[in-house]
């Protein structure tokens, strides 16, 4: 048997398994390269070149950027700059959605604008009095169409760039999918607008992402943080030093009273204590009888107005609140706790509740089940969760990321972003060279952490472009494709290169509603390639179309993981996709096969 006939059956084996959704896709992948190597399609060298190619090497930093900007809030604030100039009119917020989705696509992928749009587009939706299933599909569709407006939007541009600059064409330059890719993304807009309420079902989901949109005011209002506390230092000619704690002279302070004493160890201290330099005093009552004791007894105020009403004075770039409740077993069980009291990383204790009612402005021994309000640093709040003494009720992490925009990082985030388009743009530096410098910088820069950069690599992406890769050069070099390109173009026979397109587009499109996008421009580049050479066809048209069809994951929830992300939000079936899904395809295959050849002629 032939190399090109294993080659053929390899592919059909890939597809199937892809199909049947039984294995993991990256396990496919190297099912695929195992499968070459022992049919002796290829060498071992091959199988795995893969994985040190430059395009996969280029997605994988595009994901520590994309990390990087949702970091910092740079999506959060785009989301509520662009929302917040739409009012609350149902078509305009989708209007504004829509657009945001393409333009962050395009510069965080598809995936990326999806899963940091889902909290903003269920939020704008609540604003609207509108089900969410009537945006989050359209969002994912816009998502798609932005992948098409810079070269770093997709996988696919980075693929098929590289396959024109291996066929001769040159390639395409950073902004050049843009001559589609608006049409296409506001093209998706008009038919969504126009359409989306009757092809959309109206369904509540069970599973929509929390909305923090109200978060600050929500904890301020269940723990009732309507007052005021005061921290106050002993100083070395404090007059109080040497002062047992019940024998303060608070009398003389109307409205002054005692929350609490914190030892210079960080402990709480008990009514015989003696205070001594370094010991804090935690105070309510009213700003002016707190700053008379002050200077009647020679103490600092530390930390003053710590709680409010609103909540606003919580969430800021620098600071953040985190509810725990003590669990089981915890070394926190027997410890003496109260509000305005400082734990180690500079966390602040704002409230405590027990079986639901605050304990008030009192100190309180931690028992199981207590909940405990913190407020302190984002780093600090942040790594609660990272211990077994508590549990977090809600991720800071999430929080922060949504109701915090431009966090302190933001102008580093945003100039790594402008630099990295700049290098792609003027082509400095191969885009392997440009991404890997962008995501060092996010590191140097500490936008994110080394190891938040690992986490944000969607690994089961790049084993899937990697262990493909093989299959694509297989079918390319064993002759696979001459032969299924020999058949597409005696299939279309004398129909010319705009039938051509039509097929190259179907079978496209319709790979890429049941395997990913990237495995299916993957299989389809080398047999497209063939067939425009054996027609005369431009290659550039023809590469530029793959890239319209493979992007157009619109027909069912499998296609793209930016359908996936919607999906149980919206509450939507396999079945929803496709109706608004086919109107929009027929739109692309317009875009694809009749406007690419006016612009890249055949």
């Amino acid at each position: 048997m032939s190399s090109a006939s294993v080659s053929l059956i390899i592919l059909a084996g890939c597809v199937a398994l892809f199909v049947w959704n039984r294995l993991p896709v990256g396990t496919v992948a190297i099912l695929t390269g195992l499968a070459l190597y022992f049919t002796g399609v290829l060498d071992a060298g091959q199988v795995v070149a893969g994985f040190g190619d430059p395009v996969v090497i280029f997605i994988a930093t595009l994901f520590v950027v994309s990390e990087g900007l949702e970091s910092a809030g740079v999506t959060t604030w785009a989301g509520q700059v662009i929302v917040g100039g739409a009012g609350s009119r149902p078509k305009r917020l989708l209007a504004a959605i829509m657009l945001l989705a393409g333009g962050l696509s395009a510069a965080i992928t598809p995936n990326g604008a999806a899963a940091a749009l889902l909290p903003v587009t269920v939020s704008v939706a609540r604003r609207a009095r509108t089900a969410p299933s009537k945006m989050l599909i359209p969002m994912a569709f816009a998502a798609s169409a932005g992948a098409l407006l810079t070269l770093s939007g997709s996988p696919v541009n980075v693929i098929v760039a590289e396959a024109s600059r291996s066929a001769g064409g040159g390639g395409f330059g950073f902004f050049e999918f843009a001559i589609v890719g608006l049409p296409l993304l506001l093209g998706t807009g008009a038919i969504a607008l126009l359409l989306g309420n009757r092809l959309l079902p109206d369904r509540t989901s069970t599973q929509l992402p929390a909305d923090f949109g109200g978060y600050a005011a929500t904890v301020a209002q269940h723990y009732d943080l309507d007052r005021t506390i005061h921290r106050v230092r002993i100083r070395p000619e404090s007059r109080l030093r040497g002062t047992e704690v019940a024998d303060l002279p608070l009398d003389a302070f109307p409205g002054l009273g005692l929350v609490g004493v914190q030892d210079s160890a960080g402990s709480a201290a008990g009514q015989d204590h003696a205070l001594a330099d370094g010991d804090r005093l935690v105070l309510s009552g009213p700003e002016e009888a707190v700053t008379a004791f002050a200077a009647e007894h020679g103490v600092k105020i530390s930390g003053s107005a710590l709680a409010t009403r609103q909540g606003s004075s919580m969430l800021s770039r620098r600071s953040g609140i985190a509810e725990v409740v003590i669990p089981p077993r915890s070394r926190l069980i027997g410890q003496t706790l109260f509000p305005g009291m400082v734990r180690p990383g500079q966390l602040v204790v704002l409230a405590i509740r027990r079986v639901g009612k605050d304990v008030g402005l009192r100190p309180v021994t931690l028992v199981e089940g207590d909940a405990v309000l913190y407020y302190g640093r984002w780093r600090s709040v942040e790594s609660l969760g990272a211990g077994r003494d508590v549990l977090v009720v809600d991720s800071p992490e999430s929080v922060r990321r949504q109701v915090v925009p431009l966090g302190r990082r933001a102008p580093q985030a945003i100039a790594v972003l402008v630099g990295m388009v700049i290098l792609l743009a003027t082509g400095l530096v191969p885009p392997a060279i440009a991404g890997l410098m962008a995501a060092a910088a996010m590191v140097l820069l500490r936008v994110v952490e080394p190891e938040q950069a690992y986490r944000a690599i969607s690994w089961p992406t790049v084993v899937l472009i990697g262990g493909l890769i093989p299959l694509s050069t297989a079918i390319q070099t064993s002759g696979a494709a001459d032969l299924i390109a020999s058949a597409l173009v005696s299939a279309v026979g004398g129909g010319g290169p705009y039938l051509l397109l039509l097929a190259l587009f179907v079978l496209t499109a319709a790979l890429g509603q049941v395997i990913s996008n990237a495995a299916t421009v993957l299989i389809v580049l080398p047999i497209a390639l063939s067939a425009a050479a054996e027609t005369g066809a431009s290659p550039q048209a023809v590469l530029m179309m793959i890239a319209v069809a493979g992007a157009a994951s619109l027909l069912t929830p499998i296609a793209t993981p930016a359908n996936m992300i919607v999906m149980a939000p919206g509450g939507y079936r396999f079945g929803d996709y496709w109706k608004l899904g086919a109107v929009t395809m027929v739109f692309w295959l317009a875009v694809g096969v009749l406007f690419v050849p006016l612009v890249w002629p055949l």
